[in-house]
């Protein structure tokens, strides 16, 4: 069961914060100060395939 801010049929935004930090982010919702955009409004599901293409730990992104 999914909580009223985890709806199937919501849209999502997937953020980055200045260390990497990513975070998915209900569309509806004012972005909190310090993130920015890098995937824009999508399905969940959509936000997921996103960061399992995209995120990687800090680790393997520094050379």
């Amino acid at each position: 069961m999914n909580g009223p801010s985890e709806r199937l049929d919501d849209t999502y935004l997937v953020m980055v914060d200045e260390e990497g930090q990513h975070s998915m982010w209900p569309s509806c919702a004012a972005l909190p100060p310090g993130w920015t955009v890098v995937h824009g409004e999508d399905s969940r599901d959509g936000c997921l395939a996103y960061f399992n293409k995209n995120w990687r730990p800090r680790s393997m992104r520094e050379e």
